[in-house]
């Protein structure tokens, strides 16, 4: 049984720094590419970033790019997605997602597995 479980979320002041994780339970994590998505109050879901399986390859949407970084320690099960220059807009409920296979699909939001998400507010 796939388990995505996020932490890591929290209220940040803007220009502030926070590290999400991911751990990652039933399924073979160093053969999966990885990724997160974002739900901003009243909106819809927004792709934000994905890695591939070892980590070789990463992919930003354009409004997180030189302040987000996604890595993952397949060692530990466990996706990060550091952020930092947070803003307002940041705001949003995130969620951890697991890809089918070990490279990052084109279609950014084909994935099959969501976690429950963390809180990440952006206020001062």
């Amino acid at each position: 049984q796939v388990q995505l479980v996020e932490s890591g979320g929290g209220l940040v002041q803007p220009g502030g720094s926070l590290r999400l994780s991911c751990a990652a339970s039933g399924f073979t994590f160093s053969r999966i590419a990885m990724g997160w998505v974002r739900q901003a109050p009243g909106k819809g879901l927004e792709w934000v970033a994905a890695i591939r399986d070892d980590g070789g390859n990463t992919v930003y949407t354009d409004s997180v790019k030189g302040r987000f970084t996604i890595s993952r320690d397949n060692a530990k099960n466990t996706v990060f997605l550091q952020m930092s220059s947070l803003e307002v807009d940041d705001t949003a409920v995130y969620y951890c997602v697991k890809y089918w296979g070990i490279f990052i699909p084109v279609k950014r939001d084909d994935y099959d597995a969501r976690g429950q998400g963390t809180q990440v507010t952006v206020s001062s």
